[in-house]
């Protein structure tokens, strides 16, 4: 990405319609959950409610970074995952970042940041081990006017940012 967005901000008072509308305008190559049938869109969009709440990018350090974030603070558990993991919607994901960069790219890509990753999920996890108030997964939409900041401080996700 080339400019800084403003969601990314751990203080940003932009609200979660507006974080997801700037996402959308800087991915324009994201399959957009308006093209998919409602049940696919809402995961689809759930894990780009989660970029713009989390203040992650696309890089793959992020896309690999935000489905721990989801599992240690969210209601999308490792086990809601597995049980999402054989939807069409996950697919159209991977299927995005293939048909962007190829499949050398990805997995090229996943091996360089694992090194660097690691530490970072270490250090999530011990922050996350007794996380008390998990942020909605599914159903996201009473947050989407809300400020990402007033969002961040009532999940305490504020202490995530770098």
């Amino acid at each position: 990405m080339n400019q800084h967005p403003r969601y990314m901000d751990r203080n940003s008072t932009q609200t979660l319609r507006e974080g997801l509308a700037e996402y959308y305008a800087l991915n324009p190559h994201m399959t957009s959950p308006d093209t998919q049938p409602p049940d696919f869109a809402k995961i689809l969009m759930a894990h780009d409610v989660g970029h713009v709440i989390y203040g992650c990018d696309t890089g793959m350090y992020d896309e690999l970074k935000i489905l721990p974030l989801f599992w240690w603070t969210s209601e999308c558990r490792f086990q809601t995952y597995l049980k999402m993991k054989n939807s069409p919607a996950v697919d159209i994901m991977y299927e995005d970042m293939i048909r962007e960069k190829g499949k050398f790219w990805l997995y090229g890509s996943i091996l360089r940041v694992i090194p660097a990753l690691i530490p970072t999920l270490i250090q999530m996890w011990f922050k996350t081990r007794h996380w008390q108030k998990r942020l909605p997964f599914l159903e996201f939409e009473p947050l989407l006017d809300r400020s990402l900041l007033d969002i961040r401080q009532e999940f305490d996700l504020l202490r995530l940012f770098a």
